[in-house]
């Protein structure tokens, strides 16, 4: 039984951290490049509009349900350490947990809520919308590699099991 659930929580981590990872990605290699181009009130508009939007959609199970699975794998990773596949489960949700959901919550939400309480059009936006563009999408670089990287682990800890 517990070996069953191992599996499934190692397939639901691998799959939640793919689709994260690919989000991310999007956000990394366009999205952001496409928000810088449209106009400071622009893209502060429409980064404001996704930053409410993606709370309320399936992002949030997907991001809370995946959090919760992959420090549930590390934490059963140190207790079953000789199992097969036990490195690579411990390795992959100590950096999902902490390069994207400690990444997340320290530096990304904040950036997020400084500017959600901006005037789009304002002079303190202008200096707020590039420090954003570049380091909030530097963060993001951050989770992206750290949801593809333990992907990639909850797959390689698939195939050791």
């Amino acid at each position: 039984m517990l070996q069953m659930l191992i599996t499934g929580l190692l397939w639901f981590s691998a799959v939640g951290c793919g689709l994260l990872a690919g989000l991310y990605f999007a956000f990394s290699t366009f999205i952001m490049t496409a928000l810088a181009r449209t106009g400071q009130a622009a893209g502060i508009a429409a980064m404001n509009a996704i930053n409410v939007t993606i709370v309320q959609s399936l992002f949030m199970p997907v991001f809370l349900g995946t959090t919760a699975a992959s420090t549930g794998l590390a934490v059963i990773a140190i207790f079953r350490w000789s199992e097969p596949g036990a490195m690579a489960m411990l390795a992959g949700g100590t950096l999902y947990v902490l390069g994207m959901f400690v990444v997340t919550m320290i530096f990304n939400v904040p950036l997020n809520n400084a500017l959600a309480a901006t005037d789009p059009a304002s002079q303190e936006a202008a200096s707020l919308w590039a420090r954003y563009l570049t380091e909030w999408t530097w963060w993001n670089h951050v989770r992206t590699v750290a949801s593809t990287v333990a992907c990639a682990l909850f797959i390689a800890a698939i195939a050791a099991r």
